[in-house]
């Protein structure tokens, strides 16, 4: 943690928009996707953006959420369904407006926890993705699942 918070009680939590938890959870994928990348110790700066943006995009949200969905709490499937059907102020370009709800969605699960203090439970989350790889094709960095 860079700095000190204060560390918000679920009320506290859910009385905060939903889309608003979404700009926070942004934040903690990002971070998340960029320290992954950052660590594979593949490809120059260039190439690891365009991966973590492809990742990061809401195409590849909604992409991932099919992984996590199934672990969400009751208490999580609310947050994730009140932030896919709140009104946003922006649309996507580059995704479709059903993978845009499901990201915001996805999103504001994760600034939930966040603001709330659960980053175990981010991590449990998160590591759905721990079979997937970074690795190096003909000079362009790809983010692929591994077959096990």
């Amino acid at each position: 943690m860079l700095t000190e918070r204060e560390i918000l009680t679920v009320k506290e939590a859910l009385q905060i928009n939903p889309v608003t938890l979404a700009f926070v959870g942004d934040t903690v994928y990002s971070l998340y996707v960029r320290e992954r990348l950052a660590l594979s110790g593949c490809g120059k700066v260039g190439q690891l953006q365009k991966v973590a943006a492809q990742v990061v995009s809401a195409k590849g949200q909604s992409e991932f959420l099919d992984k996590v969905l199934p672990m969400f709490t009751e208490e999580e499937a609310d947050v994730f369904r009140r932030a896919k059907n709140a009104k946003k102020a922006t649309k996507s370009k580059s995704a479709t407006s059903l993978e845009y709800s499901r990201s915001t969605g996805f999103e504001a699960v994760l600034g939930y926890l966040y603001l709330t203090g659960r980053e175990e439970r981010i991590k449990e989350l998160l590591s759905a993705s721990d079979g997937a790889a970074f690795e190096i094709k003909e000079n362009v960095t790809v983010f692929k699942p591994i077959r096990r």
